[in-house]
C-alpha cells in the first residue's frame, strides 16, 4: 500500500455551500401525506417539515463545527482511499490506542459522547489506568473521508486493511484496540480475525459473522426463509426486526445509485431517508428527541450533506455482498483477539428477554465465532449504543481492554 503522513485538517464547510443548502430548503415541494402521524407508511411528513423549519431558520451549523474542531482533526491517503480521522490523546500512565469504527447512517461524530471519558476517565470519574489514545475516523466514502473516486470496491474487510495500516505504519503503533457498532463491528471483527496477534482485543456492539453479507440473499435478512412458527408474540417479534430493516436492505444493496442521485440532489429527501433509521433503529420509546434533538439530527445529516457523501455511503453495503468476505484461516474461533461484546434490549431476539441475553449469544452459532471475554446485555438502548447509553458502553470496553496492557 501507498501510505503518506497525515496532515491537520480542521473541518470548515464553505460559505456558499451552506447558502446553497438554505436555497434548496427554501424551495422544498412538499406533498399532502394524509394518514401518518403514527409514522406507518415512513417519516412523517409533520414532524419532517418542523425539522426542516429548525434546519433552515435556527440550526447553527457553525457551532457544530466548533464543537468538532475542540478535537485534532487530520486527512491522510491510504491506498487510494482519503481517510478523515479524529483524535483525542489519553491522559494516564499507559494509554491503548484505541481505533472506533462507526456504521450507517452514522457518522463518526456519533462517537463524540465517548470520546473524552475513555480517553481521560480521571476527569470524568474514573481510573486514568483505564485511559484510550482515542482514534475516531470516517469511513471510505462516508463524511469527511470523501469524495472517494479511487476505490469503488470499499467494503468492510477492506476498510479492516486501511484501519490497520493507519494504526501500525501511520501513527505507528505496535499493538492497538478496535472498536465498533454497526458496519464498524464487522471491520472491528475482521482486524480480530486477520491481525488478532497485533491487537490487544475488540469491543463491539454486535456480534455477527463475517459472512453477513455473503450469499445470493443477502439483501433479505430472512433468506427467503418463512416466518418461524411458534406463539404469536415471536413471530410478532420476528416480523417487526425484519420489517426494521428489509427496505434498507434491500435498496442499499440493489440498487444504492438509483436512490443515491435523487438523495443527493434534495437535503429533504436526504434527512428524510437518514431520520427513518435513527427513529426505528434506536430506543425512542416513541419520541426520536428523547435519543436526539433537534440539533443532533442535523448536525448528523449535515456531515453528509456538506460533503455529498451519502450515496458513496451507502454503497458499502453493495460492495459488502460483491467482494464477498473470505476468510484467512481456518481457526476456531474466527475472530481469534479477545471480544468484548455490548447487547441492547431493543435489539433482543425473539423469545429472549435480557436477562438471558448475554447466555443466548453466547451459546449461539455466532457467539461461537468470537473469542469473548466480556459480554454485557442492557435493558436500555438501541442500535446507536456509544450515543444512546454511552456510559454503559464506556464501562463495558474499559472491562475488556483491563489486564491486557
Amino acid at each position: 500500500m501507498t501510505v503518506e503522513q497525515p496532515q491537520p485538517s480542521p473541518i470548515h464547510v464553505p460559505d456558499e455551500v451552506l447558502t446553497d443548502l438554505r436555497h434548496r430548503l427554501e424551495r422544498t415541494r412538499w406533498f399532502d401525506d394524509v394518514a401518518n402521524a403514527d409514522w406507518s407508511y415512513g417519516v412523517d411528513g409533520g414532524y419532517l417539515r418542523e425539522l426542516v423549519d429548525h434546519w433552515r431558520t435556527d440550526y447553527d451549523w457553525r457551532r457544530a463545527e466548533a464543537a468538532m474542531n475542540a478535537y485534532d482533526h487530520y486527512r491522510v491517503e491510504i491506498d487510494g482511499a482519503p481517510i478523515h480521522f479524529m483524535r483525542r490523546p489519553g491522559v494516564g500512565p499507559n494509554p491503548i490506542p484505541l481505533i472506533l469504527s462507526h456504521g450507517w447512517p452514522w457518522t463518526f461524530w456519533h462517537w463524540s459522547k465517548v470520546v473524552d471519558p475513555l480517553a481521560d476517565p480521571g476527569a470524568h470519574g474514573g481510573d486514568p489506568a483505564d485511559a484510550f489514545d482515542v482514534i475516531v475516523p470516517s469511513l471510505p466514502g462516508f463524511g469527511f473521508s470523501g469524495p472517494l473516486p479511487a476505490r469503488p470496491d470499499m467494503n468492510f474487510w477492506k476498510i479492516a486493511d486501511l484501519w490497520h495500516v493507519l494504526m501500525t505504519e501511520v501513527l505507528g503503533h505496535d499493538r492497538y484496540a478496535a472498536g465498533g457498532c454497526d458496519v464498524g463491528a464487522l471491520i472491528a471483527g475482521q482486524l480480530g480475525h486477520r491481525y488478532a496477534d497485533e491487537l490487544y482485543g475488540i469491543h463491539i456492539g454486535s456480534g455477527q459473522m463475517l459472512t453477513l453479507f455473503n450469499g445470493d440473499r443477502a439483501w433479505d435478512i430472512t433468506g427467503g426463509h418463512p416466518l418461524p412458527e411458534g406463539p404469536p408474540e415471536i413471530r410478532e417479534r420476528q416480523l417487526a426486526l425484519e420489517k426494521r430493516f428489509a427496505v434498507h436492505l434491500a435498496a442499499h444493496m440493489l440498487a444504492p445509485s438509483t436512490l443515491g442521485h435523487a438523495l443527493a440532489d434534495s437535503p429533504v429527501g436526504m434527512l428524510a431517508w437518514i431520520l427513518e433509521r435513527w427513529a426505528h433503529w434506536s430506543d425512542t420509546g416513541g419520541d426520536i428527541e428523547s435519543v436526539f434533538g433537534k440539533d443532533d439530527l442535523l448536525t448528523h445529516a449535515m456531515i453528509f450533506w456538506v460533503t455529498n457523501t451519502l450515496p458513496s455511503s451507502m454503497r458499502t453495503y453493495a460492495n459488502n455482498n460483491r467482494y464477498p468476505w473470505t476468510p484467512d484461516h481456518d481457526r476456531v474461533p474466527q475472530i481469534e483477539a479477545p471480544t468484548g461484546l455490548t447487547l441492547v434490549g431493543y435489539e433482543n431476539p425473539p423469545g429472549v428477554g435480557t436477562d438471558g441475553r448475554a447466555a443466548h449469544f453466547r451459546t449461539s452459532a455466532r457467539g461461537s465465532w468470537y473469542n469473548l471475554v466480556e459480554v454485557t446485555a442492557h435493558e436500555r438502548g438501541g442500535h446507536f449504543i456509544p450515543w444512546e447509553i454511552p456510559g454503559a458502553w464506556v464501562e463495558d470496553l474499559r472491562r475488556t481492554f483491563r489486564g491486557r496492557r
